[in-house]
């Protein structure tokens, strides 16, 4: 027998499948905090299990919101952030490999369609406030050029965080235009993030986009932060905690703000991070990093930078008082689900190019089976990994090749590789990954190595634009 409850969850899903769930509800479209971390360790905020680093206000939202323990994203910063704005692979584009470098002219396809487009013409107000990474080397590609109405922020993978450069050159922007505010960078993104929010005219729904450069490095805080964990005589791991911290903080502070502002009941805060953290240092970006790295993924393996479930699994949260249940979610989500599944909840329809993402709202929102049983990690010249239902393949091809099959309900750690006891389950998933491989964009990074290798034109544009290679 079907349960009232349950009937309404069907009817949900079958409306928001055709991108009109908020229209058939009969409800304004929510507002959408979208907030990335940048590098947190899978293990490092209170509700995943730290016991050093203090994260009250994610540990809040993931208390009275669904906690997504099975959501994925791309192994390193520039190919989730395209995967998000697009809701398409980024082995579709070529931003499957590595990131963009700071002599990099590339950014994500002009032709492809962002989210911030798809919620701008839906009637959102839309505004960036952080860590773009997704082109910088031509105005064409910037976020005020890519569908939002404001930004603040940085367009490249690492800065400093007091003097927001690059490799000793400033890389921080309002709008088009340089900006010189002091400060440190992810409390001045917290701040603009609150003025976004205090400004809102709410004959709009509004979609925010905030992501923070911590705790990327290099390791840095300011001392009142570093002060709040005396306990820690790292300085790589006493740096760290208090950026997670910093972080934690611009949650607690944008959440208030919304609350003051009367907006909390109506909005959808998503939290996530964009990779793994960093436990191997060719990973860690362009800052030398002397010391230990801090980051845990524990129990999952490995880092950031790989196909295993520690550079690729995140933790990541859904809440919306009223709309999301407060209960883990173990269906399978990957990053590329959030355009279609946000669309839908604004009444929107992406007019783009065809979608690897699938609507997953009645999955977060009701704890609802996946439409998905398939992740795709990555595939791009060098390797491959892929998952289906409990089975995951990670493909090494480049020599000396590498294959390594594992059971994810069994063994999600992946510590016992069953590729030898299970040649077929083998093959179909190398067939799988061959098929992607065969729709695959030439890697950007890759061409755009051989250009700066054999053909170098002269620069043109603004001078003052010199980004280094972090990530």
């Amino acid at each position: 027998m079907i349960t009232r409850s349950r009937l309404a969850s069907l009817l949900l899903g079958f409306a928001a499948t055709l991108g009109l769930a908020a229209a058939a509800s009969g409800q304004t479209p929510p507002n959408i905090i979208y907030i990335v971390a940048d590098d947190l360790g899978y293990a490092d905020t209170g509700y995943t299990g730290s016991k050093t680093i203090e994260t009250p206000a994610l540990d809040a939202l993931a208390a009275t919101g669904a906690r997504l323990t099975d959501f994925y994203v791309q192994p390193m910063c520039t190919p989730t952030r395209a995967a998000l704005m697009t809701g398409r692979y980024p082995l579709r584009y070529g931003l499957q490999t590595g990131v963009i470098p700071g002599a990099g002219l590339y950014g994500i396809p002009l032709d492809e369609q962002l989210l911030p487009q798809v919620l701008q013409e839906a009637g959102y107000q839309t505004a960036m406030v952080g860590k773009w990474h997704l082109g910088h080397g031509s105005a064409d590609y910037w976020p005020m050029q890519r569908g939002f109405d404001s930004f603040y922020g940085a367009l490249v993978g690492e800065i400093d965080h007091f003097t927001h450069s690059s490799h000793g050159v400033p890389d921080w922007y309002r709008g088009n235009e340089p900006a010189t505010d002091e400060g440190y960078d992810n409390i001045l993104f917290a701040d603009e993030a609150v003025k976004v929010i205090e400004g809102h005219d709410p004959s709009k729904p509004l979609f925010l986009y905030l992501a923070f450069t911590a705790p990327h490095t290099p390791y840095q805080a300011p001392e009142d932060w570093l002060a709040r964990y005396p306990g820690i005589e790292d300085p790589n791991a006493k740096a760290y905690a208090a950026m997670v911290s910093i972080v934690d903080d611009g949650v607690a502070r944008v959440v208030k703000a919304l609350e003051d502002k009367g907006m909390r009941d109506d909005t959808l805060i998503l939290f996530h991070s964009d990779n793994g953290g960093v436990t191997n240092s060719l990973f860690a970006g362009d800052s030398k990093v002397e010391g230990g790295l801090p980051a845990s993924n524990a129990p999952l393996r490995d880092g950031k930078g790989t196909l295993y479930e520690g550079g690729t699994k995140v933790a990541a949260i859904a809440n919306w008082p009223g709309h999301v249940k407060a209960e883990p979610v173990d269906g399978l989500i990957h990053v590329v689900d959030m355009l279609p599944t946000l669309a839908s909840l604004a009444g929107a329809k992406p007019a783009g190019k065809p979608l690897d993402g699938r609507n997953v709202w009645p999955t977060i929102a009701e704890g609802a089976a996946s439409p998905r049983s398939e992740i795709v990690y990555n595939v791009d010249p060098l390797a491959g990994a892929l998952r289906d239902g409990n089975w995951k393949l990670v493909w090494k091809a480049a020599l000396p090749p590498k294959i390594e099959l594992f059971d994810l309900l069994a063994d999600p750690s992946e510590t016992t590789d069953q590729s030898a006891q299970n040649p077929d389950v083998v093959k179909r998933l190398q067939a799988r990954v061959t098929e992607l491989a065969t729709q695959m964009a030439p890697p950007l990074l890759i061409l755009e190595a051989i250009r700066l290798t054999f053909y170098v034109p002269p620069v043109t544009g603004d001078p003052t634009i010199l980004f280094g290679q972090g990530d």
